[in-house]
């Protein structure tokens, strides 16, 4: 009996404790309705037509990043880099996400509403809609972004 006992405080001791640590943050809890997401045009590293929101963080600055971005049917980010892990849900709408220096539609993962996807490091990948979705990407900042190919950076075309 003592045995299950101890076992029992075991279990729930840290649960307890994880709780409690959990609920501390809550002082500083921040809560955006959907209706109340702030959009914008995208930067000048993306291609035209997107819309973007920062949900946390700052992306120019080191520390945890979310942001929001708005795609129209038929956006297209070329195959690309960044310098930290990228975390993609898709929250509406569907996302094609392929790896390597060239677009392969015949080698893209599509993903729904619910979807989730993550970039490596350093992975060579690309992102395309058909029909235009939503997309929370989170990450480590700064964001930044580098176009496999320079001739598919939009900071290079606009010159």
């Amino acid at each position: 009996m003592k045995v299950s006992a101890i076992f029992a405080i075991a279990i729930v001791l840290p649960t307890a404790t994880a709780a409690a640590d959990m609920a501390m943050p809550m002082a500083n809890m921040q809560a955006t309705q959907s209706d109340d997401v702030k959009w914008g045009p995208a930067p000048p590293m993306l291609p035209p037509g997107a819309q973007l929101a920062v949900m946390a963080g700052n992306p120019m600055a080191p520390g945890f990043v979310s942001i929001r971005a708005k795609l129209p049917a038929g956006y297209t980010i070329a195959p690309h880099t960044h310098p930290t892990d990228e975390h993609v849900t898709v929250l509406s709408g569907d996302m094609s996400f392929g790896m390597g220096d060239k677009m392969d539609p015949a080698s893209e993962t599509s993903l729904q509403a619910g979807g989730y996807f993550v970039a490596g490091a350093k992975m060579h990948h690309y992102a395309t809609t058909k029909s235009g979705a939503v997309i929370q990407v989170d990450m480590e900042g700064p964001f930044e972004i580098t176009y496999i190919n320079p001739a598919d950076d939009p900071r290079n075309k606009a010159k």
